[in-house]
């Protein structure tokens, strides 16, 4: 990578990161790398609101290749001192998103400067932590023909600048499951006049490990308990209404929506045996990213041709990534570049993007055009 242009992407990086904004609320972001690739490179630039796309055309009877960046940060503020530091109070990119999308900007640079045998897309999405983003996105796919798209999460606890796969699923399902239940008050001294909930909710968390049993499924199957809320301080009365919410995940989507279909049944039937009312919401659904082994492959040969380190991974993140969506569509793989063994986690106030490894993002996708 030219070195002029890595201290381009660096600055940017540090210019994004001083301006972090929520999910579905990246205006400045979105602008400000708009502003940057129409700038510095000659690239054809879609707008799609709140997502855009570059573009690098090699020519017609080409292969469309993509390659995918986020720029959404968190609600977590920042408490270490930094020069680039979040000048947003109780905001800041502690996932790194303000790295990816410096690294696809910088890759973006590379391209239009020396050119390429395919079609390339660089598509800048929105909103990845609440997994709208690729959700209103995966329009793209279909419209633009996109024969096969890329992307790189930077992780912690991974040797630095190493490049880690796996094929299949690289991570969870979920989703976030709400259970609310609504029966009857009465005076606390006569709760057999009312109906409560509060049982209910109890029998449905009773029986939570029977349902993610191992013995009971393929792939590890999590549920887990992150708000009980039933009734009101209020002693006389006995409670009427009720919210049990939850995350379910699942390795493989299909148990996921077993397990949720075992959760709804259950509460149903809870609900009738208690004479209560129960309808269930869900919010930031995230289905399961697959890997293409064929994408994985091509991932491999790359770092074994830059001499990049290369680790196998052993098993799926537990956590979930939107960029599932895109993999339902076309095939593609995403793979991970180490920012350190002890580096901090990501989601924590220790945390910032580690700057060295957007060369080495760079360099990869460099390489995986030439495949």
């Amino acid at each position: 990578m030219k070195r002029e242009n890595l201290e381009l992407a660096k600055q940017l990086r540090h210019e994004l990161h001083q301006h972090p904004e929520l999910s579905n609320q990246e205006v400045w972001t979105k602008q400000h790398l708009i502003d940057f690739i129409k700038a510095h490179t000659k690239l054809e630039v879609v707008d799609r609101g709140k997502w855009f796309y570059a573009i690098y055309r090699a020519g017609e009877g080409k292969r469309n290749i993509a390659f995918r960046a986020d720029f959404d940060a968190l609600p977590i503020p920042e408490t270490i001192d930094l020069e680039h530091g979040s000048q947003f109070p109780g905001i800041s990119h502690k996932c790194g998103h303000d790295g990816h999308s410096a690294s696809l900007a910088g890759f973006a640079l590379e391209i239009d400067q020396n050119g390429a045998d395919q079609n390339i897309f660089f598509l800048f999405q929105h909103a990845e932590e609440t997994g709208d983003g690729a959700a209103e996105c995966v329009s793209f796919i279909e419209e633009n023909k996109i024969d096969e798209i890329f992307a790189y999460h930077n992780m912690s606890g991974m040797a630095l600048k190493s490049v880690n796969v796996i094929d299949g699923t690289a991570h969870c399902a979920s989703k976030g499951m709400s259970i609310h239940m609504v029966g009857s008050p009465a005076h606390a001294s006569q709760p057999e006049d009312g109906a409560n909930p509060s049982f209910a909710i109890a029998q449905i968390i009773n029986a939570i490990p029977d349902f993610i049993s191992p013995e009971k499924n393929r792939g590890i199957v999590l549920c887990t308990v992150v708000q009980v809320d039933i009734g009101e301080k209020a002693f006389g009365i006995s409670a009427s209404k009720g919210d049990l919410r939850l995350t379910i995940r699942a390795l493989y989507e299909e148990e996921l929506d077993q397990l949720q279909k075992n959760l709804e049944d259950f509460a149903s039937a809870q609900a009738e045996l208690h004479h209560l009312q129960v309808s269930f919401s869900y919010n930031d659904a995230f289905p399961e990213t697959v890997n293409a082994k064929e994408s994985s492959d091509k991932i491999r040969k790359v770092c074994v041709d830059k001499g990049f380190q290369l680790v196998e991974m052993q098993e799926a993140f537990r956590g979930s990534e939107d960029y599932g969506h895109f993999l339902k569509l076309t095939k593609g793989a995403m793979c991970y570049i180490g920012n350190g063994e002890n580096y901090p986690n990501v989601h924590t106030y220790e945390y910032d993007f580690c700057d060295d490894i957007i060369e080495t993002a760079v360099d990869l996708f460099k390489g995986l055009v030439a495949k």
